[in-house]
């Protein structure tokens, strides 16, 4: 027969031992597995547009340079898209086609660790619902790597076109005022 403090003792241990229990269990159901994540619920809005207002064009241009993506960018120029700058060495305006944008963006999205693009004041925004000229202040940087990092300030002077209100913007005419 068991003493009355040997009782005490085993009630004493049942209980902690209860009480551990209990605790794992709470630790172990609280505990996330890395494995097999929850699924996010949550209505967190895209990082891309519909485009269908001139701020949602420069958004979905800004997500194509951070994350190098061709098609979100080539959805952004019209068919006969012209991109002009100015060759300082010459003294003369360049220009090419969206063909030649492309090609020459894709080439900056592959030989680039990094690009940045920070859009910043509208300068002038003047136009209708179907055709709108846009002069922005930006500035860019290439990390090509990271002993050869290019910075580029200056002004995007970009002419938007849609063919109804129900369409998407699209740029048609981008002459850009680098420094």
């Amino acid at each position: 027969m068991k003493s009355f403090s040997e009782k005490i003792f085993l009630n004493l241990q049942f209980k902690a031992a209860i009480l551990l229990l209990f605790v794992l269990m709470i630790f172990i159901n609280s505990c996330d597995n890395i494995f097999s994540p929850r699924v996010d619920n949550s209505t967190a809005t895209s990082i891309l547009t519909d485009q269908k207002t001139i701020e949602g064009v420069f958004q979905n241009f800004k997500y194509a340079y951070t994350f190098k993506d061709t098609t979100v960018y080539g959805n952004l120029l019209e068919q006969d898209f012209v991109f002009t700058y100015r060759d300082y060495a010459s003294g003369f305006d360049e220009s090419w086609d969206r063909a030649t944008d492309m090609r020459t963006t894709n080439g900056l999205f592959r030989n680039s660790q990094k690009l940045e693009v920070v859009w910043n004041n509208i300068i002038f925004q003047g136009g209708d619902s179907l055709e709108q000229n846009v002069k922005r202040s930006f500035n860019f940087t290439i990390t090509f790597n990271p002993g050869d990092v290019v910075r580029i300030n200056g002004f995007a002077d970009m002419n938007f076109h849609r063919n109804s209100t129900d369409e998407i913007w699209k740029i048609v005419r981008w002459r850009d005022e680098s420094f």
